[in-house]
């Protein structure tokens, strides 16, 4: 059990740590939170029974989207979820972090926005505000 909890943990991205289940997206975007942290759309839940301690499920399920609307061409949506998730790959552990200190696990969708590809170091800059934003969000839920 430790040591699926230390893979996780690494610079991975699994299919444990991908949001797949159709019964949580649909919960997601039913009774989901919102937050925009631009270029992304960030629906997120708190979801008591993906605890890493229980399963072997991580913490965190995350799912990217990359809509067809603002992005015609496959090639296009490709590059933005090839980005996002390399740039969430290397910010995730202290976001697992800050999971684990709180006790909660999330699933959550990043929806990409913005009508321009950024760069890779754009990118990154973007996503620190994004998981600074969501770790406020969350702690302000869970206040009581």
């Amino acid at each position: 059990m430790l040591d699926c909890v230390s893979q996780i943990m690494s610079f991975t991205f699994k299919k444990e740590e991908r949001l797949c289940s159709r019964r949580l997206i649909d919960q997601l975007y039913a009774e989901g939170h919102r937050l925009m942290a631009f270029p992304f759309s960030v629906q997120w839940l708190v979801v008591p029974n993906l605890s890493p301690l229980t399963s072997h499920l991580s913490p965190c399920q995350v799912m990217i989207v990359a809509p067809k609307r603002k992005f015609h061409h496959a090639v296009d949506r490709n590059r933005v979820r090839r980005l996002t998730r390399e740039c969430y790959r290397l910010r995730k552990p202290a976001f697992y972090q800050f999971l684990e200190e709180q006790g909660v696990s999330i699933v959550f969708s990043m929806v990409y926005i913005h009508n321009e590809i950024l760069t890779y170091e754009q990118l990154g800059h973007k996503m620190d505000k994004l998981f600074t934003a969501l770790q406020n969000d969350i702690q302000k839920t869970l206040q009581p």
